[in-house]
């Protein structure tokens, strides 16, 4: 999947650009080659379908997806989807009658890299990605999402060949972790239990753009010194908080950003998860505040904008169950632990029965160019992928 991408370390396979169409005419090609029946719905999300003995039942939903962040990593996404075509793969070879339908799903633009908002995909499919919102999300060059999709040839307000939501029996997905916790305990592969949900901010400053040389340090209004200290408050009030909270301002951008000017407006995207409700709601309004606070203080405009604000999710204990069932009969250890990333999943698992195999990723790095998982520990989570699947698509006693 590398080679699908463009030049450059790394890989940059941004949704919806070429990159990202040829490697979903690759992905369609391997499903075709398993025998999966293969449609795409109105916003893109690919779907592989492995009928059952029995059509009319619940089907049981296994996927996750292939776009990437600039300059990321080879296995983000693309070894969910890949694992799940490998899983049916070995379904085929060793003759195995799935009684629920198998449907494998590639889901559309789950990173976050090109409108603000992560697992676009997934919300269409659940229905909390409306017409008006797809409109409204812009990209960097101004272009709508909507746009883009009609330009790509989809059909957004026609959502007939996408998964429906009332017969799914249960969810899976197989990732890498994405951090160092499997990693350090020698672990081979993560049970997850909980996935944590981001709230996303657009904060807008505006100040005044002055000659740099010619005006004193008391008459001005320096809209990323404002910025800095809203940066720096939102890394203190996740420290600080009781339960796990996580806070990142990922995006800056000054205007004009020249050496002489004093930055008259800025712009910051800023990020806060957790897996707890409560605490990432009081991290949030302290955010807030402080941003009033400050730019009162400062003298400083502000227009925030709420991007996302997403629930942590619970995963299945019935599921949890089959994956840890699956793997004591492999001899394979695992540790139930919660995500800190979100994923596609946890749109799903409001309607569904959900779990998660996590896989260890060396020093823990995702999002960059040395993002790296052994194959051990990739044929360790396939094996966990295809006993859990075989085990979800059986009939029920």
């Amino acid at each position: 999947m590398r080679k699908f991408s463009l030049p450059g370390e790394g890989v940059t396979r941004i949704a919806f650009s070429d990159e990202d169409w040829q490697a979903r005419a690759f992905i369609i090609d391997l499903m075709k080659q398993e025998k999966l029946a293969v449609r795409v719905d109105g916003f893109g999300n690919i779907i592989g379908r492995r009928e059952g003995l029995n059509a009319a039942a619940p089907a049981v939903v296994c996927g996750s997806h292939i776009d990437s962040v600039p300059n990321g990593g080879n296995f983000d996404g693309v070894l969910g989807v890949l694992g799940a075509i490998e899983a049916v793969k070995l379904m085929n070879k060793n003759g195995f009658k799935n009684y629920n339908p198998l449907e494998i799903v590639v889901f559309m633009c789950e990173e976050s890299s090109r409108f603000g908002v992560a697992t676009l995909g997934s919300k269409a499919i659940c229905g909390g990605l409306g017409i008006n919102a797809m409109k409204q999300l812009k990209d960097a060059e101004g272009i709508s999402l909507y746009e883009i999709l009609r330009a790509r040839g989809l059909d957004p307000e026609n959502m007939k060949n996408t998964l429906v939501l009332n017969k799914i029996k249960a969810c899976l997905e197989m990732h890498i972790e994405q951090g160092k916790v499997l990693e350090s305990m020698k672990k081979s592969v993560g049970i997850v239990t909980g996935i944590a949900a981001p709230t996303r901010l657009k904060l807008k400053l505006t100040g005044k753009a002055d000659h740099s040389g010619a005006t004193p340090m008391h008459l001005r209004n320096d809209a990323l010194c404002a910025a800095a200290e809203i940066i720096l408050e939102v890394e203190r009030t996740a420290a600080a908080s009781v339960q796990p909270v996580v806070g990142t301002v990922g995006i800056v951008r000054a205007f004009p950003n020249v050496m002489n000017v004093i930055p008259g407006q800025v712009e910051l995207g800023i990020d806060i998860r957790s897996i707890y409700t409560e605490a990432k709601d009081t991290a949030v309004s302290h955010i807030k505040k402080y941003i009033e606070n400050t730019a009162k203080k400062r003298n400083i405009k502000t227009k925030l904008e709420l991007l996302t604000d997403e629930k942590p999710v619970k995963l299945d204990k019935s599921v949890i169950n089959i994956i840890e069932d699956s793997c004591r009969k492999k001899n394979i250890e695992c540790h139930l632990m919660p995500s800190g990333a979100g994923h596609d999943t946890m749109h799903l698992a409001q309607f569904a029965p959900a779990g998660m195999i996590f896989v260890p990723c060396r020093d823990g790095i995702s999002h960059n160019p040395a993002e790296w998982t052994e194959m051990a520990y990739i044929e360790q989570g396939i094996e966990i992928l295809y006993a859990s699947l075989c085990r979800l698509s059986e009939p029920e006693d």
